[in-house]
């Protein structure tokens, strides 16, 4: 499953949606992405606007998960 498929199956289970309805907006998803796939999200809630980690699209997320498994290679 590539990272797009299983980040997007996270948020859909996080928020109980099915995959083709994923929204954002449930802040559970980082902690089951971060278990997912052992990274550490850089991912305030208090601050999110301060963080380096964008959630603003689901396409964001993904970017940032393949980001940060890189960078633990």
């Amino acid at each position: 499953m590539s990272t797009q498929d299983q980040v997007i199956t996270i948020l859909a289970e996080q928020a109980m949606i099915e995959p083709e309805d994923v929204t954002l907006g449930v802040v559970e998803c980082i902690f089951a992405i971060e278990e997912t796939f052992d990274i550490n999200v850089p991912f305030n809630a208090n601050s999110p606007s301060e963080s380096d980690f964008d959630i603003s699209t689901v396409r964001s997320i993904v970017a940032g998960v393949e980001r940060l498994k890189a960078e633990q290679s």
